[in-house]
């Protein structure tokens, strides 16, 4: 029995192994425990097996590929349609083994531990950021409770606690006790903060690639950073077209019968790079003046509402990003006619 292909379904503690032979026959249909996964592969002859691309997969790509076998992560929204019937792991373990046999299918690029490390220091920041809003919208909301407000912004927080402490504001004690807790942890998160955020600037200095993305206007250091964290393989992508369509800032298609119908944007990419080239297009926009800016953004900001120019201009941002990354050169102005 020769196995030319397998399609492991990965878990927490069951995983699903199908394979197929020469003849495209399922010769192989075995459920393992996470403990004997490694010891299976260990004795079976190297071989080509497929994955589910997500967190935990890029560790096992490279379990199995110390094993002497070959091995391909596919995203999961293009291994979905090739699921039959019904929904168990055996099903989906034959998906992913049929979905990787399709000549025009497309691969995520397996990951080093360090890399997954590095990506770490974005996931983690965007956490923190959202408990600090969490924290300074609670304090606000407490302190709104006995008629204290302020401006809007972590900037403000310290006016508003030291507006709480007042005697007009008549704040029992208990609640500037717990006021002052909020903000405690608002600082101990500023501090975690400021610590990965110097982590990411280091990065961002050491790295030829991210400082070449930050000479484009909208992007800042930790913008080119994590495109030169998440994005390892550019030239997988056939065009800047296609890059952008990656980030999901195409619209999407429902065209049929000749007719083309395109719709909003289809957000089937990275949200937080997308949120990156977005946030970056509307600063650009921000600053954009007749003669100063392009005169393509000037016509649009003309005729289209600033949102819907922002989304436009980050398309473009996203393939003029690509080209820099395959090219490795640094952004070039457009001249005036």
């Amino acid at each position: 029995m020769t196995i030319i292909r397998i399609g492991l379904d990965t878990a927490k503690h069951v995983f699903q192994v199908h394979g197929v032979d020469e003849n495209e026959r399922a010769v192989l249909r075995r459920q393992l425990r996470r403990g004997e996964v490694e010891p299976f592969f260990i004795k079976l002859a190297a071989t080509r097996i497929g994955l589910e691309a997500c967190g935990a997969s890029h560790y096992w790509a490279r379990v199995l590929r110390s094993l002497g076998h070959e091995v391909v992560l596919m995203p999961p929204q293009y291994i979905k349609p090739y699921v039959k019937r019904g929904k168990n792991d055996a099903l989906d373990a034959a998906a992913i083994c049929e979905a990787m046999s399709r000549p025009g299918m497309r691969f995520v690029p397996i990951k080093s531990a360090e890399q997954q490390a590095q990506l770490m220091l974005l996931g983690v920041r965007d956490l923190l950021i959202k408990q600090r809003t969490m924290l300074i919208n609670a304090m606000r909301g407490h302190a709104a409770e006995f008629g204290v407000i302020a401006a809007k912004g972590r900037a403000k927080v310290a006016e508003l606690l030291q507006r709480a402490h007042t005697a007009e504001a008549g704040v029992p004690a208990l609640g500037l006790a717990m006021l002052k807790v909020l903000s405690e942890q608002i600082d101990a998160l500023e501090a975690r903060l400021k610590a990965i955020e110097a982590e990411l600037m280091a990065l961002h200095k050491a790295d030829p690639v991210s400082q070449c993305l930050a000479t484009q206007p909208g992007i800042g250091p930790i913008g080119a950073v994590s495109f030169a964290l998440k994005v390892s393989d550019p030239k997988a992508f056939g065009s800047g077209r296609h890059f952008a369509a990656w980030l999901g800032l195409t619209p999407k298609e429902n065209s049929s019968g000749g007719r083309h119908r395109q719709g909003r944007i289809s957000r089937q990419g990275d949200e937080g790079l997308r949120r990156l080239m977005v946030l970056g297009a509307t600063a650009v926009i921000r600053f954009a003046k007749p003669g100063k800016a392009s005169p393509w953004l000037i016509e649009l900001l003309a005729r289209r509402p600033r949102k819907v120019a922002a989304v436009a201009l980050a398309n473009k941002m996203a393939r003029i990003l690509w080209a820099m990354m395959v090219s490795g050169e640094v952004y070039r102005r457009p001249q005036p006619a």
